[in-house]
């Protein structure tokens, strides 16, 4: 929310978002970007990265190199998958 509590509206052009974003991860070791301004969202946590919705994407593109759920993960260890 802005200054006033309106809803600022992100940009759809990257060359116009002026958002400063963080990187946020959940329980499951899922990856999101979310706004720096504002409170995380229930169940995620900051990960350590902001700055442009391009540099967390690159870091997100970077870290989150196996896309399934850590759950998920867990149970094909488990069955020697």
């Amino acid at each position: 929310m802005g200054k006033r509590g309106k809803i600022r509206p992100m940009s759809q052009d990257p060359d116009e978002d002026k958002t400063i974003y963080k990187v946020v991860v959940n329980h499951e070791e899922q990856y999101s970007i979310w706004p720096a301004d504002r409170e995380n969202a229930l169940g995620w946590s900051d990960a350590g990265k902001t700055g442009t919705k391009a540099e967390c994407l690159a870091y997100i593109k970077e870290v989150w190199t196996d896309m399934r759920p850590l759950s998920l993960r867990k149970k094909m260890e488990e069955a020697g998958q």
